[in-house]
């Protein structure tokens, strides 16, 4: 048992409790993770539980990775335990039981990018845009109060009646819940769910399912749940749900980090705990092992300013004082993004923690709002200064992506009409916004989904005689990789698609530089899906685009790139930088107005201060502008409540409130009326990520895509020996014109198309 060693008194008695509820206050950098990983290894190995009895959930992909992997390096291998996200332990239960609640198990989830598109074109049929007072209705506004909505467990009848449907003279609450309506009728029709869906109807399928529950209550007798303090009303319920009978559960949290109640995190499940499960036992961990003395102590200064919390105060384990926290009264936005970039340029290569020299990814800029961001990027450019931003538009947002995501979408499951509207015409094949209403109209009409009844002759000969051959072709596409797809990995799926669709073609001929970079896009996304096939060697497509759909922003962070990290304060939780600016330190920025007016806000922004101050591991900067220009709009600001909250014997810098006369001292910048720009400083050449890469490989990959299928090609006869890129080495019993059929040494008999079949022949019979 030499793992709880490593452990300090209070890790050890949470990892060695077995029996009975268990609640772990965790502050900020208090080893949680190694506490929980070290007790799933004693309930493993010393308890001698079945890791098939464990279950543990959390909020990222990030988060589940790094405990799975400590878990298995503390076990010596594999172990066969759920250690998921929310929503993944939640689609993985409905993937088997979806059909109670009337789904197809082969349901897809539609993500941010889908559900915007559905309800875009919800506001369009209903004409949303020539009706007065409607234009604040957004679909990111319906899309926010429809999420609420599922979080509640409201339906859309439910939701008119709780906002008055019945003294509603502006019409608001009926479009709104009409909105919802429709748009729940089309993930229906399309079998499709949403990130909500996968909470909501999880719990729904255990209230209508007795022994559905009952299953999964008698496989999970042990519960985890990390960042309980996050956890929304259907999460909870959903947890309580299996912990009630067995009652064995460990959550482990901190308070003072809840800081997504704005998107439904209910601070109350982690304040009330010990009323839910009668015999909790409580374990706060309070030894900080990230941050210097002066660090934790200025961050709990302003968290104590709250009164709903449990009373705990982080020390620092290695019990460094450290440096002071800097503080920078700025002119403007742009003085303080100079200084930040200014900071970084000099600190960049000196001695760190370790004594290391600090790397370009050791700083990290943390802000309240994404607008925030431009300035620093145009003064890290003009200094030659790599970054990140983290929040911008993500990889697989970008629009060749989710098109062939629409093609594979489509492949898994026929019926989703709307990666059918996506991609129809993409490339072009003559379809019109008029066609497709008429082909959606004649879908309705038959209560079938677009693709099958894009299928029948008679709807594909009322179609323009040029359109109806493109999309008969398209369709028997999909029809033909639909139908082989058990039988091909995703890679093979994807080449397929990006071949005989003519996407690949067809981005080829507009030779433009930013159809190149879409192509580079493309062929990236290919070892995307290599990375996960090595991981799992039988992948399937409907488990690829799981994940693919279950990723976070912040499971795009890669620690080893060597760039400054820009990103929200909100997606810097659970991440550790050894040096951190936090600008626009003003009140109306941070604190918003808005969390000022609004009951318990102001407890929420001050928590997230508290969480963007325990980022930093030595260093950590405050900022504020006197004068800021955002959103158009140029405003005198006041200092932030916040600062004048924390203990002066941990600051250093300008006087909050207090003008004084700033000197190259102490910062060594000078920024005032009359300061200027220091001389002398270095311009490095501009960074070019992708200067150094070469048209070579580019052209290579380009080829293998275009390059037809295989077994296309061959000249096979009864008796060959073939190889199979998924099912390995086989012979061939029986060829026909478009099916040959092979005994594998692995799987036994496969039917394959002979087209598209990714077989070599490795020899012919004699």
């Amino acid at each position: 048992m030499n793992y709880l060693e490593r452990l300090n008194e209070e890790q050890r008695k949470a990892a060695t409790h077995v029996e009975g509820p268990l609640l772990i206050l965790a502050g900020a950098g208090s080893g949680k993770t190694s506490t929980m990983t070290c007790r799933i290894a004693y309930l493993i190995k010393e308890i001698g539980i079945n890791p098939y009895n464990i279950l543990a959930v959390t909020f990222t992909n990030k988060a589940a990775g790094e405990m799975r992997d400590r878990v298995e390096a503390l076990l010596g291998g594999n172990v066969s335990m759920w250690i998921l996200t929310f929503h993944a332990a939640c689609l993985r239960i409905l993937r088997s039981h979806a059909d109670v609640l009337g789904y197809s198990n082969d349901f897809v989830v539609y993500d941010p990018t889908d559900q915007k598109t559905v309800v875009k074109n919800i506001c369009k049929e209903m004409q949303l845009d020539k009706m007065a007072d409607t234009k604040k209705l957004t679909p990111a506004y319906f899309l926010s109060v429809i999420s609420d909505c599922k979080e509640k467990e409201w339906s859309p009848k439910q939701f008119a009646s709780e906002n008055g449907a019945g003294f509603d003279y502006g019409g608001r609450t009926k479009i709104i819940a009409d909105v919802y309506e429709k748009y729940e009728a089309i993930l229906r029709k399309n079998n499709a769910m949403d990130f909500d869906d996968l909470l909501l109807n999880t719990v729904r399928l255990f209230e209508r399912d007795e022994a559905v529950l009952l299953k999964y209550r008698n496989r999970f007798k042990f519960l985890m749940v990390d960042e309980y303090q996050d956890t929304n009303r259907v999460q909870y319920k959903f947890i309580k749900m299996l912990a009630e009978e067995n009652n064995n559960i460990c959550v482990v949290g901190d308070d003072d980090q809840c800081i997504y109640q704005w998107r439904g995190a209910d601070i109350r499940n982690i304040l009330e705990f010990e009323k839910d499960f009668k015999g909790t036992k409580v374990i706060k961990l309070e030894k900080n092992y990230r941050s210097t003395s002066n660090i934790l102590n200025a961050a709990h200064s302003v968290v104590t300013k709250n009164r709903q919390r449990k009373d705990k105060k982080m020390e620092a384990a290695k019990g460094i004082e450290g440096e002071k926290i800097k503080y920078l009264r700025a002119d403007d936005e742009k003085d303080e993004a100079s200084y930040v970039a200014s900071e970084i340029n000099r600190l960049h290569g000196e001695p760190g923690e370790d004594g290391r020299p600090l790397e370009y990814r050791n700083f990290a800029i943390l802000y309240r709002t994404n607008a925030q961001s431009r300035t620093f990027e145009d003064a890290l450019s003009k200094r030659g200064l790599p970054y990140r931003v983290l929040g911008g538009l993500r990889y697989y947002d970008r629009k060749e992506i989710k098109d062939m995501m629409a093609y594979m979408r489509l492949v898994q499951n026929p019926s989703d009409d709307l990666a059918l509207a996506r991609i129809i015409n993409e490339p072009k094949r003559g379809i019109g916004d008029k066609t497709l209403e008429k082909i959606r109209a004649i879908a309705d009409f038959r209560g079938t989904g677009m693709l099958r009844c894009l299928m029948d002759g008679d709807v594909i000969s009322s179609l323009p005689q040029k359109a109806g051959a493109a999309v008969t072709e398209m369709t028997g596409c999909l029809k033909k990789y639909a139908e082989e797809k058990e039988n091909l990995r995703v890679s093979d799926i994807y080449d397929g698609l990006l071949r005989d669709t003519g996407y690949f073609a067809a981005l080829e001929q507009q030779n433009t530089i930013e159809a190149e970079g879409r192509m580079e896009n493309l062929l990236e996304f290919k070892s995307v899906i290599l990375d996960y096939e090595k991981e799992d060697i039988n992948l399937s497509l409907s488990e690829f685009m799981e994940k693919i759909a279950l990723l976070a922003e912040v499971d795009n962070h890669d620690e080893n790139e060597d760039a400054v990290v820009l990103m929200t304060l909100h997606s810097a939780k659970g991440l550790e930088f050894p040096v951190v600016f936090m600008p626009g330190m003003e009140d109306g920025l941070f604190p918003g107005w808005r969390s000022i007016e609004k009951e318990g806000g102001l407890d929420e922004e001050r928590r997230l201060c508290y969480v963007g101050m325990t980022r930093a591991k030595i260093r950590l900067y405050l900022l504020s502008a006197a004068m800021r220009t955002l959103y158009g709009k140029t405003d005198f600001t006041r200092e932030s409540q916040f600062l004048q909250e924390i203990d002066r014997r941990y600051m250093e810098g300008d006087g909050v409130y207090v003008p004084k006369k700033r000197t190259d001292e102490g910062f060594g910048y000078a920024f005032g009326s009359g300061g200027g720009r220091p001389d002398g400083i270095t311009q490095k050449e501009p960074y070019h990520p992708w200067a150094a890469q070469t048209s070579n490989f580019f052209k290579d990959s380009k080829q293998d895509v275009k390059a037809p299928a295989s077994g296309s090609s061959l000249k096979l006869a009864v008796g060959d020996a073939v190889s199979h890129a998924k099912f390995g080495d086989g012979l061939v019993m029986e060829v026909s014109a478009k099916v040959v059929t092979v005994m594998f040494d692995s799987v036994g008999i496969k039917k394959l198309a002979k087209d598209i079949a990714p077989l070599k022949k490795l020899n012919a019979a004699e």
